[in-house]
């Protein structure tokens, strides 16, 4: 296994002399050093353009197609890569053939990303929007599964992990249902991709998306869409790139004008995309890579397991988050007396984490340490 010290002191320089524990990776991941040098090299190629050109750019996608398609057991043809979480979600609200009369749910007290395209939607086309209700504080598949038995839901859109409570919902149960009724399942996996395993054939997923810059420890602004094989050829981009086309690549002859759609999932992207971004996308799903992403999950959820146990050991603390680690990843959510006041202290206290619906969000990564998490609950207490 990585020496983790040893990879603390080259990547995360900050973390040695003790005066910050950071706990905030839902919110926005930091970058490794390794990731920062990549686009100092990048920009320092900008500033001499003939030194790179469509082949290094190219080159930088497919790369990052390959990555994103190995961290969530899908093939390369199948991933298509995006600027952020929304554009993903918005690429599937655009796409997924849905007609006046058709129902589509979402849990209650989602992320706004997932909300407000489906809500646009609805508007649009003469559609139905439902919130399924959280039950005893948090989203509930029965109550989900519930509202597929609609025969006009044609689509289930839901956040993996819940950024406000923490709850990882069971997305086989969900997808396998949604498959049999003829549902499209789709998934934001923004607090959940970096800090859980997950595989989107085995969870009937047709839609996955994704952002770099939280738990994937990424530059903003990278990001990619996953979309099931069998539908990439039955759907149409509705913004449409200038190189989603299979004649694109060949720029001796851009004025041979042909509709004729790539037959993968790039059909959907929209260049051009910022490549130094994508090259510190790449540079930073490689750390992991050489950590190993089992020992990445078994790290965060030892993390998550100390904050989870010290919650259940205070009487005056509540854990939103399920202390099952089945039912969590890496966001842990606790009710403290006075939250802002102890959310100030926290951050005085050189503690980043989040304040969120009047709860106190800690989000450690596989490189926290125990002893931070320790000092940071101090601060609780």
């Amino acid at each position: 296994m990585t020496d983790l010290d040893a990879l603390r002191r080259a990547e995360f320089p900050w973390t040695t002399d003790g005066s910050v524990a950071y706990l905030n990776h839902a919110s926005t991941g930091p970058l490794p050093v390794r990731t920062r040098r990549e686009l100092e090299r990048w920009d320092a190629l900008r500033s001499e353009p003939w030194r790179q050109g469509w082949p290094e750019q190219s080159g930088v996608l497919v790369r990052s197609r390959e990555l994103c398609a190995r961290m969530i057991g899908a093939t390369p043809d199948e991933i298509a890569l995006m600027v952020n979480t929304t554009y993903g979600l918005n690429v599937a609200a655009s796409v997924l053939p849905l007609e006046p009369g058709d129902v589509i749910v979402t849990p209650d007290r989602e992320f706004p990303a997932n909300v407000y395209p489906w809500m646009a939607l609805a508007k649009r086309r003469g559609l139905t929007y439902r919130r399924v209700p959280y039950v005893n504080g948090l989203a509930d598949e029965d109550s989900l599964l519930r509202a597929l038995d609609d025969p006009h839901v044609r689509l289930l859109s839901v956040s993996w992990v819940s950024f406000e409570t923490g709850l990882k919902l069971d997305l086989e149960r969900l997808g396998a249902a949604c498959r049999e009724r003829g549902v499209y399942f789709v998934v934001d996996a923004m607090q959940g991709l970096g800090a859980a395993p997950i595989d989107v054939h085995a969870n009937h997923i047709d839609f996955l998306a994704c952002g770099g810059q939280k738990w994937l420890l990424s530059p903003w602004g990278t990001g990619f869409v996953y979309v099931r094989r069998e539908l990439v050829t039955q759907l149409e981009p509705h913004t449409v790139g200038w190189m989603a086309v299979s004649n694109s690549e060949d720029f001796t002859r851009l004025c041979d004008y042909e509709l004729n759609w790539f037959d993968d999932a790039r059909r959907f992207e929209v260049i051009t995309l910022p490549y130094p971004e994508f090259s510190g996308f790449n540079t930073s799903l490689e750390l992991f890579e050489s950590v190993g992403w089992r020992n990445v999950h078994a790290l965060v959820d030892e993390r998550a397991t100390q904050i989870v146990r010290w919650a259940e050991r205070h009487r005056e603390v509540k854990l939103v988050t399920p202390a099952d680690p089945a039912r969590r990843a890496g966001v842990v959510s606790v009710r403290v007396r006075e939250p802002a006041e102890a959310s100030a202290r926290l951050r005085a206290s050189g503690v980043p984490h989040s304040l969120r619906e009047g709860m106190i969000r800690l989000a450690p990564h596989f490189y926290t340490t125990p002893e931070e998490i320790d000092r940071a609950l101090r601060f609780l207490e």
